[in-house]
């Protein structure tokens, strides 16, 4: 069960990550750098969440990292919590190789394990329970969120915590107006993702609605909610490099949904235009690009 989160988790190419990663048919060695290099770009956001639960998590003997995907996030946790134990779970076999490799490159690779399988399942593998229990955006790939939340709030210690990152705003990388186009593409492509995401979670297989009122749920869970606090990526106009290769990715990605989304022949025809690196108002050239987002998490406490 595979994030970056991402996702992923809402900027694209984790998007797209999350919407696809549980078919089969994934190349995962094939995703994994792209998977890599958005976390990377993201780690100034997840750096600054990691210090927020390390105010909170004091000393813990157990960190999991539930849907680590390659293991970029895990190896922040690993930075947050020094003498900690992490275990990254997920379903994606070479993804964790990129995990473990990271560990010895980084030097933690002695307090660093990993449990590959479908969540929650795979939690039923670790030797004791967890102190801090982190899932970023791999809840919502699960059918059942509330029944997940009882089954990850059964793997922690008594006080130990679960952090859920889940939600927060839509990425925007486009001025409302590209001197080209129907002005408010961006907002027409968040609406195209919120249909392709439902359809994701009405196609999990035990799929159950529920309203995503995460403290709600998260005390439905049992636990104690704690805290919630949404944390900024701010990249200005001119983007580096590495950020202007993520826009880009993230536009071939939703250039290559377009047609199943809704857009309209002069949006895809905007698209078009946006990713044609000859183009001089493509996202390869333009200097008005940005990135701006934020991601919310949760904090919930097992009190017994």
């Amino acid at each position: 069960m595979a994030h970056t989160h991402q996702h992923e988790h809402q900027h694209q190419p984790e998007q797209q990550h999350q919407h696809d990663h549980d078919h089969a048919d994934i190349d995962w060695a094939e995703m994994a750098p792209l998977l890599e290099g958005e976390a990377e770009l993201y780690t100034p956001l997840y750096a600054r969440a990691m210090a927020w639960l390390a105010e909170q998590v004091t000393g813990p003997g157990l960190v999991v990292d539930a849907g680590s995907g390659p293991g970029v996030l895990a190896g922040l946790l690993a930075d947050a919590f020094p003498s900690a134990r992490v275990v990254a779970a997920d379903g994606a076999a070479p993804l964790l190789e990129r995990a473990r490799a990271r560990a010895g490159r980084d030097g933690y690779a002695d307090r660093f394990d990993t449990l590959a399988g479908e969540l929650p399942q795979v939690l039923d593998g670790l030797d004791y329970p967890a102190d801090l229990l982190w899932a970023s955006r791999s809840l919502h790939h699960l059918g059942d969120q509330r029944a997940a939340l009882a089954a990850f709030a059964g793997h922690l210690a008594p006080g130990g915590t679960l952090a859920i990152l889940e939600g927060g705003l839509p990425v925007r990388f486009l001025p409302r107006d590209l001197g080209f186009g129907r002005p408010g593409l961006q907002a027409r492509l968040d609406a195209a993702h919120e249909e392709t995401f439902a359809r994701m979670r009405e196609s999990l297989p035990g799929s159950v609605a529920v309203a995503e009122d995460w403290p709600a749920l998260l005390t439905a869970a049992g636990l104690k909610h704690t805290g919630t606090r949404s944390f900024l990526l701010d990249l200005p106009a001119p983007l580096p490099d590495a950020a202007r290769a993520h826009v880009a990715a993230s536009l071939t990605r939703l250039r290559a949904m377009a047609g199943d989304t809704g857009l309209d022949a002069g949006d895809r025809a905007v698209l078009d235009r946006l990713l044609d690196p000859d183009d001089a108002a493509s996202v390869h050239r333009r200097a008005d690009l940005f990135l701006l987002t934020a991601h919310t998490v949760y904090t919930a406490v097992r009190a017994d």
